[in-house]
């Protein structure tokens, strides 16, 4: 791992020669582990469990008490300085220390308030320090993922899928909640080994599936109802994210068809994945066919996301921003159609770009039945 983590700060400090800063600041959480390996969490948007500085050559990882201990353990390509009154007044003294002139920071994680509290303090200190605005350097880097990265995304969906597969063969029944079953999903998952869950487990069911994003409820499963479920396992700080939607009995003709119609769109869309594709051109395909198929605006979301340490990263494969897909990039096909009244049927598998083409992580066939 540290071998890992100094040819990835190699490969920052060769993106930072071009910028105008002497200094680099992470506070993106994702992207503090990515560089150092320290698995501590940001408790709240607010409340940081560190800051990394990237400088010429010089790595500062500081941390409150908290944590002091073990971003010494897992982060030791890092001097760890330990702030006792908060990153905003010892700020002053670590850019101090490594001379730093023009300080670069994630725009996208710091909000206004922080903002003016650092500008406030360095102003204060007379310390003659420039803040300068930065977006998705680190994130550009994480979007090719490594070996080592894929194989964890690996073992996160094989602990997901396991858990699903008991839940389907010895748990799902008419009558239980969506609740229910998003904690029996949930607790399969830990107890097949996951470190925690990628986020919270949708189960939807009936109408409810309708909402892409829908929170488990009160709603009783019924048999002939469609049933969304979308979740996904962490193992090593990396994620998985499925979703399958299912049937307990026998499904109505409209199930049938929005099933068939959205297994053909996945189907499509990762059949024309390949290196040099942009994300646009495969989003359309997908959203082309399900129009044509006479589900014109039922498809209200993106067919796609990058995943690794967050649950969304990038590449995203939309209708808005495009990117050229590359060798290691691995992410989400995920259409879905969505009727108000009826409900919804969404199918997610997880894919890597491989020389030839789409490779499926998956081993959870998007046809399994309960």
């Amino acid at each position: 791992m540290i071998k890992t983590i100094e040819n990835r700060i190699l490969r920052l400090r060769k993106s930072l020669s071009e910028k105008k800063f002497d200094t680099f600041m992470i506070l993106v959480e994702e992207n503090r582990r990515y560089l150092s390996g320290f698995a501590g969490e940001d408790s709240a948007f607010d409340e940081s469990a560190g800051a990394l500085f990237i400088a010429g050559s010089r790595l500062i990882f500081a941390t409150d008490s908290r944590y002091e201990l073990q971003a010494g353990q897992e982060a030791p390509d890092y001097e760890i300085v330990c702030y006792k009154n908060g990153l905003v007044n010892e700020l002053p003294n670590i850019l101090k220390s490594l001379k730093t002139k023009k300080l670069g920071f994630e725009s996208k994680r710091l909000s206004h308030m922080q903002y003016n509290k650092i500008t406030g303090q360095l102003l204060s200190d007379g310390s003659g320090v420039k803040l300068v605005e930065a977006e998705d350097i680190v994130e550009n880097l994480r979007i090719k993922k490594e070996d080592d990265e894929i194989k964890d995304i690996k073992k996160a969906l094989f602990v997901a899928e396991s858990a699903f597969r008991n839940f389907i063969a010895n748990n799902i029944m008419p009558g239980m909640t969506e609740k229910e079953a998003a904690w029996e999903i949930e607790k399969g998952m830990r107890e097949t080994g996951a470190d925690s869950i990628s986020f919270p487990v949708i189960v939807a069911s009936g109408p409810n599936s309708a909402m892409p994003h829908a929170m488990p409820g009160n709603h009783r499963i019924k048999k002939g109802e469609p049933i969304l479920f979308d979740w996904g396992a962490r193992i090593n700080g990396y994620c998985s994210d499925i979703s399958r939607t299912v049937v307990i009995g026998n499904p109505d003709e409209t199930f049938t068809k929005v099933y068939e119609t959205v297994l053909n769109a996945q189907r499509m869309a990762i059949d024309a994945i390949r290196p040099g594709i942009s994300s646009k051109a495969v989003d359309k395909i997908a959203r082309n066919y399900i129009e044509k198929m006479g589900f014109k605006d039922k498809f209200n979301h993106s067919l796609g996301h990058g995943t690794g340490l967050a649950i969304h990263e990038y590449p995203g494969l939309n209708p808005i921003k495009d990117t050229i897909l590359d060798k290691n990039m691995v992410f989400t096909i995920e259409p879905g159609i969505y009727i108000s009244g009826w409900g919804g049927v969404r199918l997610e598998n997880m894919v890597v770009v491989r020389e030839n083409g789409a490779e499926v992580l998956n081993s959870l066939d998007c046809a399994f039945e309960p």
